[in-house]
């Protein structure tokens, strides 16, 4: 999905978010305040970010007390897309999916799970709280079905301020810097100065902004929809430029790269002291907030990912978490107030206490803390593209994690040859 029209939505947002609020509060409906009966909403986040929903579901109940929330939780390692299909396709009943995966909400539409949501939209005056690329990236086939909560900068590499304070490393803002950091950062004592979260699906991250930054957001968005083969010369050549990492010595071995997701390769860095860069989304700003109890801004900061000079620069890989509400729950009702409520004030402050932005008008951006305050900044200033791992069929991008991983074990010429054709032989069954 190509997301140009998202730049200057996000920098307009940034911009007339304290104008508009007084006009945007007049047009947020009233809550119902007969709504009754029991909620229920399929969870899959767990830590922090669980904590966070619990307190989003108890404001919502105390402002509709005839509300009961419950949730359905599923579990399990990796991308949670493979639980959440076994619950909803199992016949589980639930009234609100959150979702983060375009092509996952597609498979639910055509499964006849999710409910349209355009005369909620119309109803509850959402067009004076979301910009337009919010539906945008809420509809599938031009048909809307979720309400977007919140959006995160998915070309932050994150840092400790200390380690690079040890090795004399500042940020580094281009390519040949960020390799020149990699042997300082070695030579102050770090043997893998990349946490490579390799054992599911996190070791993508790298490959899909050296892609922006080697084709910008149009070959992206092309491959996405695979208008162009895996076999082509952009994605060799951005897997040329990831071996270029690999070959610098940036991650250790295949066995710690394949150690472990992401959040145990947050702890390498932010409570072992053993690596120092780590690129993921911004959920980790407040598993270091909240969990590592670390002073945003102070003890750790993100920067952009590292200038490649051919001319795509000005790229980002952004994601977006939003609720979709059912076509089969028993509360319609509570179901569609929630949404609603989601890019309410209320919502918008509480999920900037837990270091999230809202792309609601309702949101205030002097409550976010600093780092995400680089992050909002950074991505107003992009051209966006919707993280590829998450545009791609469920069989595709398992196929698309698998061949990586054998690429991290051997990022040679051959090797990239021998994955990139068997992920598109994948492609081709599929499209």
């Amino acid at each position: 999905m190509n997301m140009h029209k998202l730049t200057s939505k996000v920098r307009r947002r940034a911009v007339l978010a304290g104008a508009s609020l007084a006009i945007v509060l007049a047009a947020m409906p009233v809550l119902a305040q007969d709504l009754s009966g029991e909620l229920v909403i399929l969870q899959w986040q767990g830590g922090t970010d669980a904590e966070m929903w619990q307190k989003l579901e108890a404001d919502f109940t105390a402002k509709n007390p005839g509300v009961a929330v419950r949730e359905l939780v599923v579990t399990g390692q990796g991308d949670m897309r493979g639980p959440m299909r076994t619950a909803l396709l199992g016949g589980e009943k639930v009234d609100i999916i959150i979702n983060t995966w375009p092509a996952f909400r597609a498979e639910l539409v055509d499964a006849g799970i999710l409910r349209p949501i355009d005369d909620l939209w119309a109803s509850a005056g959402l067009d004076a709280v979301l910009d337009p690329s919010w539906k945008d990236l809420g509809s599938t086939a031009g048909v809307t079905y979720g309400v977007n909560y919140t959006y995160g900068d998915r070309s932050a590499i994150w840092y400790k301020k200390a380690h690079l304070e040890k090795a004399g490393v500042e940020p580094p803002k281009t390519w040949e810097e960020f390799l020149a950091s990699l042997d300082k950062l070695k030579a102050a004592g770090f043997a893998a100065p990349i946490a490579m979260p390799a054992k599911y699906w996190a070791h993508g991250e790298w490959f899909e902004t050296l892609l922006l930054r080697t084709g910008g957001v149009e070959a992206a968005s092309k491959l996405a929809a695979h208008e162009i083969p895996w076999t082509d010369d952009i994605v060799k050549t951005t897997l040329k430029k990831y071996a270029e990492l690999l070959k610098a010595g940036c991650c250790g071995t295949p066995e710690q790269m394949f150690a472990g997701d992401w959040d145990y390769s947050a702890d390498q860095i932010f409570t072992a002291d053993a690596s120092n860069y780590l690129m993921i989304g911004m959920w980790m700003n407040s598993r270091a907030r909240n969990d590592y109890k670390l002073n945003e801004g102070v003890d750790y900061s993100i920067f952009q990912f590292p200038a490649l000079g051919l001319g795509h620069d000005d790229t980002s890989s952004v994601d977006a978490k939003e609720v979709a509400v059912t076509a089969n729950g028993a509360n319609p009702a509570a179901a569609d107030a929630f949404a609603v409520y989601m890019v309410s004030k209320d919502a918008a402050d509480i999920l900037a206490s837990y270091g999230y932005a809202s792309p609601s008008k309702n949101a205030d951006p002097s409550l976010l803390g600093p780092v995400q305050q680089v992050a909002t900044a950074a991505v107003a200033q992009s051209k966006v593209q919707f993280v590829l791992g998450d545009l791609l069929p469920g069989d595709l991008v398992d196929e698309y994690r698998v061949q990586l991983q054998k690429f991290l074990q051997d990022p040679s010429d051959a090797t990239i040859d021998a994955v990139t054709a068997a992920i598109e032989a994948k492609a081709q069954e599929l499209y």
